[in-house]
């Protein structure tokens, strides 16, 4: 089995085993219907090669089952024309798609919903204690999945997957810690597989069409259960066609681990193959990750690489090295108000207009004077609309990223300069050792003042360099940071940053001042690097439009 042979879900056949997995994109319109926006989001990666495209998380209940704010739902037959619009697109490129049905449960916003937000049990959720469900709101539950279910068959989708994981509705009567109560859908593992099982036989009796459940294999929750528990979770339910195993409850990471932890965390956390055919998610980057999951799996499914690179499965039948995902976990994970963007694709959440962009094409050459990541962009930014770059740069390509001394960052980001430099070798482009005289100047727009010769520091800052600073700054010197200034970061980078910089002595203290007090709204990052480099070329296009053309 290798990740281009032809796999099967149910009596569906899929023509790779690559997966782009269901990922919040806040794309959709607000009162939940898809548009052309969200459209091409998907569409994007199914040009780019993959066999499945499972939908972001879709609320099948408007009145109290929405968790994010421009979230796809599925509630009334007056969406299926446009649901039909969105699977049409998909089949286009021969690819599936499977929509994702979900209940968000105790996680669902009472500031998006009208009604009372419910769960399994009374308890506390991260702060908010929601209503324990009577039976009957079980039942309407189970009719509003019906519902949704009806209007993606006949809307023309593939497959349904139900939402089981990562602390929405059924995984809070799945789990153990979260489910605690004493009637049918409580107590037993029968009984807190009550609501599913229920809902999968009766949507296996009105439709011939592929069912799955995402699961959680384990939960990091202090109280959470493991994969034992998982893997007999995912065997115990009837009637489905196929497993889909993520990871985690509310503890951090999830299947979005950060560049600390390792490749395939979720796999290495598999006791074995399960017993239905399974898709597998959980920081899949490259070929090799790929390969591996599917010595316990059937299906890969990569998420965050799927919004780095859409053509992630094209560009490894071709032999290509994929844009990498650098876990960075920014701008993916920023979806409390913002649509979905990538740090390292800024057309990632944008596609529908930098399809139009990549249509007109130009000739001729342009120098490009710096091999940074704005450098680098740059050069593959002209190179897609038809110019020939020429790259200067005196020192080792990369810029700012050969400072990184973390090592679990380090690796991640020198991946980033290293796909720029193989993708521009392969296509001829070599960086000069020398400075250019001419063309687009793509030297740093920011540089932030260096500390790690500073000695004793206190910091109070935005800027992502001097938490990794202050590790080194650390090894001899008393270091102090605001505790405040992390929440700049996700919370699973967050969370175990904090361990590894307490491991090392750093202090965590709120005080009246701090010697480096560094803040900057429009930090200079990855991202912004990008977008520098693309501007420059535009600019530099409209200055010598007539001998390009």
């Amino acid at each position: 089995m290798d990740v281009f042979s032809t796999g099967t879900i149910g009596n569906l056949e899929i023509k790779n085993r690559l997966v782009m997995a269901p990922m919040i994109s806040n794309l959709a319109s607000p009162d939940g219907n898809t548009n052309e926006d969200h459209i091409a989001y998907l569409e994007e990666r199914a040009r780019g090669g993959y066999g499945l495209i499972i939908t972001e998380y879709t609320y099948v209940d408007e009145l109290n089952g929405k968790g994010s704010p421009n979230q796809l739902g599925m509630f009334s037959y007056s969406q299926t024309p446009k649901f039909f619009r969105l699977t049409e697109r998909m089949h286009k490129y021969d690819s599936r798609i499977f929509v994702q049905l979900v209940h968000s449960g105790a996680k669902a916003l009472q500031g998006l919903n009208t009604k009372k937000i419910f769960a399994p049990t009374a308890m506390d959720y991260m702060g908010n204690v929601p209503q324990t469900m009577s039976i009957e709101d079980i039942i309407n539950v189970q009719e509003k999945f019906y519902r949704a279910a009806d209007i993606a068959y006949k809307s023309g989708f593939d497959g349904i997957e139900l939402h089981g994981a990562h602390g929405y509705l059924l995984e809070e009567f799945i789990s153990p810690a979260l489910n605690k109560r004493d009637d049918k859908y409580g107590g037993s593992l029968e009984n807190r597989l009550r609501i599913i099982n229920e809902m999968t036989e009766n949507i296996k009796n009105y439709y011939d069409i592929p069912l799955g459940i995402r699961l959680s294999l384990y939960e990091n929750d202090p109280d959470g259960y493991g994969p034992d528990y998982g893997l007999k979770v995912g065997e115990s339910i009837r009637k489905i066609d196929y497993i889909h195993y993520s990871a985690g409850r509310f503890a951090p990471p999830a299947s979005s681990a950060p560049f600390y932890y390792e490749h395939n965390h979720i796999y290495a956390r598999l006791p074995r193959r399960p017993d239905k055919t399974t898709i597998l998610v959980g920081s899949v980057i490259n070929a090799a990750d790929a390969n591996e999951i599917l010595k316990k799996a059937d299906f890969v499914a990569t998420g965050r690489e799927a919004l780095a690179d859409p053509y992630f499965p094209y560009k490894l039948l071709h032999g290509h090295n994929p844009r990498p995902c650098i876990r960075c976990n920014q701008d993916c994970r920023r979806l409390g108000l913002n649509e979905v963007r990538c740090t390292v694709n800024i057309d990632t959440g944008l596609e529908l207009y930098s399809t139009i962009r990549r249509n007109k094409k130009l000739i001729g050459e342009i120098e490009i004077d710096g091999a940074g990541i704005k450098g680098l962009e740059a050069a593959l930014y002209a190179l897609s609309l038809g110019l020939k770059p020429v790259i200067y740069e005196e020192n080792v390509p990369g810029g700012q990223i050969n400072d990184i001394l973390e090592p679990h960052k380090r690796t991640e980001f020198k991946a980033l300069v290293d796909y720029y430099l193989n993708e521009l070798d392969r296509r001829g482009i070599t960086v000069e050792k020398s400075r250019g005289t001419s063309g687009i100047d793509c030297s740093p727009d920011k540089v932030y003042p260096d500390i790690k010769n500073m000695g004793d520091v206190s910091i109070n800052t935005n800027i992502y360099r001097y938490f990794d600073d202050a590790l080194e700054i650390s090894k001899k010197n008393t270091v102090i940071i605001n505790p405040e200034s992390l929440e700049i970061l996700e919370r699973s980078r967050r969370e175990f940053y904090i361990k590894l910089a307490e491991r090392q002595g750093i202090k965590f203290i709120k005080q009246d001042s701090y010697n480096i007090n560094i803040f900057d709204k429009n930090q200079y990052d990855i991202r912004s690097a990008m977008i520098s480099g693309r501007r420059a070329v535009d600019s530099y296009i409209m200055e010598n439009y007539d001998e390009l053309n």
